[in-house]
């Protein structure tokens, strides 16, 4: 208790101190077994558009990724206005996703992504074989009123990530029908609203990701009955969401079970290269700063502190990867 008391003053004070370490979303970050494999599912199957490709080694990534010996490839793709990138390690291989991932253990993540037509975009999905997490696509019931009328559906891409499908009803999502009416009337996938992630408490993920990195709470709900069950296939699933957004980018959204509890933690040694590894990426104004306040609040570290990158197609000049409270991998780059 006085651990978890002297943590949340320092991130308290950590917040007051200064701005926030964020400027936005910049990626979401997945690590795959087959980079050209993956390109073709996403782009083939979701119509996401690659901007870029490069393959990478040396000391900066190893420090970065805090995996030595490392040679990678990566791909950065683009659907809408939000952009994923997947990242093949050809040495080493990192461990496979647990064949027994439950949507409630703790290294879930997800990408919602929002389509124009939940029923022809399930047609499309069950035309390309995809492989099934929810039995079908569901409805959340009108009772629940910040939810009521969302249609969403999980399945899986071909190493196993889960990734969703989401379509609002006329009372919500405005600013995607609005996007939607600007395209051709055959667009399916527009873009991607958020990524979703397992936490084992609100309070402490808050202030994590809204008192030190800056983001802003922009709604939450209690989600649960037969519906929400079955679109993670988790019996009697009981959820306290809540979503934060930063200036641009996909939000990102907690997923704490109120029940069931026996999701399990984060793996110990989880490392980069594992395919169950997904990463935020936030673009931000300073790394070293971000990686001073990272120490402050007493962050485990992926990198080993703020790293500088060598010219070419990274993206970026500098850059700190850390673990969230749950295990999550975030990552602050200065462009």
């Amino acid at each position: 208790m006085l651990r978890r008391t002297l943590l949340s003053l320092a991130f308290a004070a950590i917040a007051a101190a200064g701005p926030a370490l964020n400027t936005g979303v910049d990626s979401i970050g997945i690590t795959v077994s087959d980079l050209d494999r993956s390109v073709e599912f996403y782009s083939n199957v979701l119509h996401f558009e690659k901007v870029t490709e490069y393959e990478a080694a040396g000391d900066e990534f190893e420090h970065l990724k805090g995996v030595f010996g490392l040679r990678l490839r990566v791909a950065r793709l683009r659907l809408g206005g939000e952009f994923i990138e997947l990242t093949e390690y050809l040495t080493p291989k990192g461990a496979a996703i647990p064949a027994d991932s439950r949507s409630h253990d703790r290294w879930f993540q997800h990408i919602a992504i929002i389509v124009t037509d939940m029923d022809r975009a399930y047609r499309w999905l069950r035309a390309h074989n995809i492989r099934h997490a929810s039995p079908g696509p569901q409805r959340l019931p009108e009772w629940n009123r910040n939810a009521a009328g969302i249609q969403a559906f999980y399945f899986f891409d071909p190493d196993g990530h889960a990734l969703e499908i989401l379509s609002f009803p006329p009372d919500k999502g405005e600013n995607w029908r609005q996007i939607a009416s600007k395209k051709p009337s055959e667009t399916l996938f527009l873009g991607i609203d958020h990524t979703a992630i397992v936490i084992s408490n609100t309070e402490a993920s808050l202030r994590f990701y809204r008192d030190l990195v800056g983001l802003k709470v922009a709604g939450e709900s209690e989600n649960y009955g037969p519906e929400q069950e079955r679109l993670n296939n988790v019996f009697g699933a009981r959820l306290r969401i809540t979503a934060l957004r930063a200036e641009s980018g996909p939000g990102i959204e907690f997923l704490e079970y109120l029940a069931p509890q026996d999701g399990r933690p984060y793996p110990a040694g989880a490392r980069a290269n594992d395919l169950a590894h997904w990463q935020i990426r936030f673009s931000g104004a300073n790394a070293e700063e971000a990686a001073r306040a990272f120490r402050k609040s007493r962050t485990t570290f992926i990198s080993t502190g703020a790293v500088s990158m060598p010219p070419g197609d990274v993206g970026f000049r500098k850059s700190v990867a850390v673990r969230d409270p749950d295990g999550h991998a975030v990552e602050v780059v200065q462009k």
